[in-house]
């Protein structure tokens, strides 16, 4: 499967444009969220290739949208990366038994999140 089109979750307005400048300039076609319903206002639209979920966010926060998400049979074949700065291994346990396919944590390295990007597709 080749990632064209990413939906970044985030509550913040500077990951936000972080995020899209960098996959932006990427050559991705990118998608912004800040909380879970617009994030399924977003997946009804279109549906991504990939998805970047922070955790932390009013609401239903980055784990429980995951759930929800990778259990949903419209989009459980959507990749998604958390993409966040709780960096305790038993977060990254715990994203995983959620659904994510991956996990990299904040501030992102460009490089490394590319070579997840490539390892999914």
């Amino acid at each position: 499967m080749s990632i064209k089109k990413v939906l970044v979750v985030d509550d913040s307005k500077t990951e936000l444009m972080f995020l899209s400048d960098l996959l932006h300039k990427k050559g991705f076609q990118v998608r912004t969220a800040e909380n879970g319903e617009e994030a399924f206002r977003c997946l009804a639209l279109e549906k991504p290739d990939l998805i970047l979920m922070d955790v932390v966010m009013p609401g239903q926060n980055g784990f429980q949208l995951t759930r929800t998400i990778s259990r949903d049979p419209l989009y459980a074949d959507v990749p998604i990366i958390m993409c966040t700065s709780k960096n305790q291994e038993t977060d990254r346990v715990w994203g995983m038994r959620q659904g994510a396919r991956d996990y990299i944590t904040k501030p992102v390295d460009p490089a490394e999140l590319q070579a997840k990007i490539d390892a999914l597709g």
